[in-house]
């Protein structure tokens, strides 16, 4: 049976993405990046929301052939296009970049591929991680919070009929003050 983790930056104040998806505060140091991209290497299939889908794939499958291309943004690109990726979307009509399209449930879908063998499942994208989250099938909350307060934009976390208990399994900080926290979902 797969795990699944949601893991994404944050700002202290609980946004993935500041007002007009504004992510420019969350520009990771090289220590940070690196973590980003041990992370996907040990990543056995990635779950993609179509927002995020659609910038991630607009930069990361040709990253590495752009010009004054840093060694730790190349290897990247090549982990991340080398990653299984499933994209959920009913807006969408097709997928590249070693992902398929699915436009059902999502839950049932997510439900599904936890059942299978394989590696950690990472998702990405605040609103497809809600469905998952609301649903009780996220094992892991990798949060890696920013010093810096949005004051509003995409949530990472999503309102719940009931409590979650978590357990503190491991805190890292990185360059510039930020703060890995991650935990384990008790069952």
């Amino acid at each position: 049976m797969r795990r699944l983790s949601y893991a994404m930056n944050l700002s202290v104040d609980g946004y993935t993405a500041a007002p007009g998806d504004d992510l420019s505060w969350s520009a990771p140091s090289d220590e940070l990046f690196q973590w980003w991209s041990d992370r996907v290497a040990e990543t056995g299939l990635s779950l993609y929301g179509r927002r995020l889908w659609d910038g991630m794939s607009s930069h990361w499958p040709t990253a590495d052939q752009q010009p004054g291309v840093t060694p730790a943004h190349a290897e990247f690109a090549r982990r991340w296009r080398d990653l299984p990726k499933v994209v959920f979307s009913s807006t969408i009509t097709e997928v590249d970049w070693n992902a398929r399209l699915v436009t059902g449930d999502a839950v049932a879908e997510i439900t599904r591929l936890k059942a299978e063998d394989g590696g950690r499942m990472d998702i990405a994208g605040a609103t497809l991680a809600a469905a998952a989250m609301r649903a009780g099938l996220i094992d892991e909350y990798a949060i890696v919070t920013h010093p810096v307060l949005v004051g509003g934009g995409t949530p990472f976390f999503t309102a719940l009929d009931s409590w979650v208990s978590l357990e503190l399994v491991e805190t890292r900080t990185f360059a510039d003050g930020i703060v890995l926290t991650r935990y384990e979902t008790r069952r």
